[in-house]
């Protein structure tokens, strides 16, 4: 089967490599092919142990940053390698992780290429965020004695029915994970119908529900860098392709009634600006890209567009409202924790199957509102501009939800130490060792 799955991947890659090649020039990234092959630059003899951790974009690495600090933190000994797989998480783990780690480019899923990764990293344990499942890394990383783990992992509706389909191969490729730290019981039940074994699988709860302590002034520096005064201010966060046109007729719509609101629009994908930009201009919509400001003035009613990496999450403090994308359309929401940990008022769509732990908890605890379309958007939207009391209300209770979830890093942490380094982890809290 592996070697199927071995030749079906390179012809797969072969036919991709003229599309894949037109994408990168397109956006300004470096192909790093030769990183993808296999060729990263061989590291030295370190005096400590050493983890590869891998995440594929940059929703995945914002979830490994705390996990990452907190090994350098406990265990300053241990040498971290960061592989990523786009170059915008690339970029971000340049900014995020200074002096904490070395960066790579993922390799391809072929024995040659992983075979020279390994053999130039030498490492001693590997941690994939998110379920990345690559079934001849994994086979190779057990051959060569070296454990495996699944950090924060999840399985989405998607992923779940097209896993299904092989499952008879999935089997053997779990046998070669230690140990898998899931998000919820839904995406543990889910990963042992796979094919894992029970007692590998744990539930640690969600890296990015972890309480995150707002750094003092940044409401501040926002403000002046965007250009900002009293006005009410929406951020629509990681949004998709057909969701934006909605975001901008509801902003039309309660321009009417709300002239000087100010709408944050941050698209998920950079790379799609100039696309929003002609959206918003075929509609009449002005528009500022973020990276232009402060020096470029802002029109009144203009929008600012966000073409930078790795803001989202600090640019949430100047929000009064927050709008969490790919929830408009059928693709599975994005993460609404972290503006409820910061205390805002989240408004989010019908389709949150890839975050439906946190909408419940938002739902449940009355701290979060889920709209059905533009229309119910702009609805609730203008009773919560007139209302600054209920928006306050709903971002304390936000909050003070997610807050409750904390506490999966120290449990990834001892998971760490229990199956890849045999050895304990003082304790995020109290600064003891973890019994493991």
């Amino acid at each position: 089967m592996y070697a199927i799955y071995t030749l079906v991947f390179a012809l797969a890659s072969l036919l991709y490599l003229p599309a894949f090649v037109l994408r990168m020039w397109r956006a300004g990234y470096p192909l790093a092919l030769a990183e993808r092959l296999g060729r990263v630059r061989k590291k030295p003899d370190g005096t400590g142990p050493r983890l590869w951790l891998h995440a594929v974009s940059v929703g995945e690495l914002l979830a490994a940053v705390p996990l990452i600090q907190a090994l350098h933190l406990r265990r300053p000994q241990l040498d971290v390698v960061v592989s990523t797989t786009t170059a915008t998480a690339a970029r971000l783990a340049r900014e995020r992780l200074s002096g904490v780690t070395e960066l790579v480019t993922f390799p391809l899923d072929l024995p040659p290429a992983i075979r020279l990764v390994l053999n130039a990293m030498r490492p001693d344990a590997f941690v994939a965020m998110e379920t990345e499942l690559w079934p001849n890394l994994l086979r190779i990383l057990r051959v060569r004695g070296i454990p495996a783990m699944i950090a924060n992992g999840r399985i989405s509706d998607r992923s779940f029915r097209r896993y299904r389909w092989v499952r008879f191969f999935l089997r053997r490729v779990l046998e070669s994970v230690a140990v898998f730290a899931m998000q919820s019981e839904e995406d543990a039940r889910r990963i042992i119908l796979l094919g894992a074994s029970p007692e590998k699988v744990h539930v640690t709860g969600n890296l990015k529900m972890e309480s995150t302590r707002a750094e003092e002034g940044v409401e501040r520096l926002w403000g002046r860098l965007l250009g900002l005064s009293d006005e009410a201010v929406w951020v629509a966060g990681s949004t998709r392709q057909g969701e934006e046109e909605i975001i901008a007729r509801v902003y039309q719509a309660l321009q009417r009634s709300h002239p000087s609101l100010v709408l944050i629009l941050v698209p998920r994908h950079p790379e799609r600006i100039p696309e929003v930009e002609a959206l918003l201009n075929r509609l009449g919509i002005g528009s500022v890209r973020r990276s232009a400001l402060p020096g470029q003035p802002r029109a009144a009613g203009g929008v600012i567009l966000v073409d930078t990496v790795g803001e989202l999450a600090s640019l949430y403090a100047v929000a009064d409202l927050v709008f969490m994308g790919g929830s408009l359309i059928p693709w599975g929401g994005q993460n609404m924790a972290e503006p409820a940990l910061r205390g805002k008022p989240v408004l989010f769509g019908p389709h949150v199957e890839n975050f439906r732990d946190a909408a419940r908890l938002l739902l449940e605890a009355r701290g979060a509102i889920q709209v059905q379309d533009g229309d119910e958007l702009v609805s609730v939207m203008r009773r919560l501009l007139d209302d600054p009391e209920e928006r306050k209300r709903l971002g304390d209770v936000a909050r003070q939800a997610m807050a409750g979830q904390s506490g999966a890093c120290q449990k990834t942490l001892d998971l760490v130490a229990q199956f890849l380094f045999q050895g304990p982890l003082p304790n995020l809290v109290t600064g003891e060792s973890s019994s493991v």
